[in-house]
């Protein structure tokens, strides 16, 4: 068992894990930046050290200044969450040479799934279908345009080592990808330090379908059901649900199959998620494994009844899953808003500041995951989320009824928010249907805004 932890993040994720923390009689550390010195994680966790400024390259993302830390506080375990270090092949090195437990993955598989090509090529050969595409990053232009062609357009330009939509491109005509490519190609180089890019089929009216899996140290490995992902702009998540309304019985097995064998292609351990493209006919094309825990890994425990936090823990430490496949059922429908400090009425451009109210709905179902309180600030150093309003429901109309209710009775003043953002998409037609693809808001955002 891991004893004592040290939580190398910070926000909402980081009170989550000193939250399982405290149910699993561990002690808690959390490293923090300047800035962050009264934060709720600080504030909650039994230790709290400063390890730099408020810029996360001096702090959050300071491989040398984390280890030293844990070391210095005798924590025998780092626990990265999501974002900053948590899929850094050399920062999970890095603790293991220094005889620390990385709660997550082993290095190599970091390394195999997170270069988003290499993924491809692992998938491929394990027998799990992929999007068409290129197999390995693009070297020149001309190549590229070959690929294209062979693809057919549109086509997406995807960074090899990227995420969160960045280095992300839609090309619809031949004129445009030398261009787009380049564009797509800098920005990779300024958020994930690699320029590499590859080429992927744009799959139409397609949804964002994604299995959570957990593994253990000795190849146990179980799949938690699908999230539904599809509600995005720019290919940044808003708004997710587990089940999908698109998923019957039958094809959640075989997601779920092919997501088990992912994770036994690369023998993964701990935590991951497997993300598919579905397309109207209802065939699903592997995407990329994140080697973490998600931002919406919530309506994932809403459903089945699970606390997966607590399980990357155990499993790290060496225990066996907590369950069996057998043991894992999907009850019930739960959806989440994520609550961030934007003006969504105007490019969704952040808006720092400090939060003068905050009292967060407290109703049957709701769960809210959140690190923020009444005169805290916002910084602009960070992600903007607020919160994340998780609601559960018998069937999927109660999840949305209670989210908008939930929705309605939380108040934020001090910063603008996605509250109203939110009411607005799941009071459509679309959504209350269950149609809605991963372009939808992005072609509907004008007329949503203005019902």
């Amino acid at each position: 068992m891991i004893k004592k932890l040290l939580i190398a993040n910070r926000g909402e994720i980081a009170c989550r894990a000193i939250r399982a923390c405290r149910e699993l009689g561990i002690i808690s550390v959390v490293v923090c930046s300047d800035i962050d010195l009264d934060s709720l994680a600080a504030q909650l966790a039994d230790e709290s050290y400063c390890i730099g400024s408020a810029q996360a390259k001096k702090s959050y993302l300071d491989i040398a200044s984390i280890i030293a830390t844990a070391k210095a506080a005798e924590a025998d375990a780092i626990y990265p969450g999501y974002g900053f270090l948590a899929e850094n092949a050399e920062f999970a090195e890095a603790c293991l040479n220094e005889g620390l437990i990385f709660v997550g993955p082993s290095p190599e598989a970091i390394r195999d799934m997170g270069d988003k090509a290499v993924a491809r090529q692992t998938m491929k050969k394990a027998g799990v279908l992929i999007i068409p595409g290129t197999e390995d990053v693009i070297e020149d232009i001309g190549q590229a345009s070959e690929a294209a062609q062979a693809i057919g357009y549109p086509v997406l330009i995807k960074a090899s080592a990227g995420g969160g939509g960045k280095g992300m491109r839609v090309v619809d005509r031949p004129e445009d990808l030398e261009r787009e490519i380049r564009q797509a190609m800098q920005e990779a180089e300024r958020s994930f330090g690699n320029s590499g890019v590859y080429l992927e089929k744009y799959l139409t009216s397609a949804r964002h379908v994604e299995i959570q899996i957990m593994a253990d140290q000795y190849g146990e490995v179980v799949h938690l059901g699908e999230r539904d992902c599809s509600t995005q702009r720019r290919h940044q998540k808003l708004l997710e649900e587990s089940p999908s309304p698109v998923v019957d019985e039958n094809l959640r097995q075989q997601m779920g199959k092919a997501a088990v064998l992912a994770a036994k292609a690369v023998n993964y351990a701990g935590a991951g998620t497997v993300e598919f493209i579905v397309d109207r006919e209802k065939n699903f094309y592997f995407m990329e494994m994140n080697t973490r825990i998600q931002v919406e890994h919530p309506v994932t425990e809403a459903v089945t009844d699970t606390d997966l936090v607590k399980a990357q823990l155990l499993v790290a430490g060496g225990s066996h899953l907590p369950w069996r496949q057998q043991d894992i059922r999907v009850k019930g429908w739960a959806i989440e808003c994520r609550i961030n400090a934007e003006d969504y009425r105007h490019g969704f451009i952040p808006c720092p500041g400090q939060i003068n109210i905050y009292r967060p709905p407290k109703l049957e179902n709701v769960r809210i995951d959140s690190a923020v309180f009444e005169n805290c600030n916002i910084t602009p150093f960070y992600d903007s989320m607020i919160a994340k309003v998780i609601a559960w429901g018998a069937s999927r109309e109660e999840a949305i009824k209670r989210m908008l209710m939930a929705l309605e009775d939380f108040k934020i003043e001090g910063v603008q928010t996605t509250i109203g953002l939110h009411e607005k998409v799941l009071s459509t037609e679309a959504f209350r249907q269950g149609k809605i693809d991963t372009s939808y808001l992005e072609n509907h955002l004008e007329e949503i805004l203005k019902a």
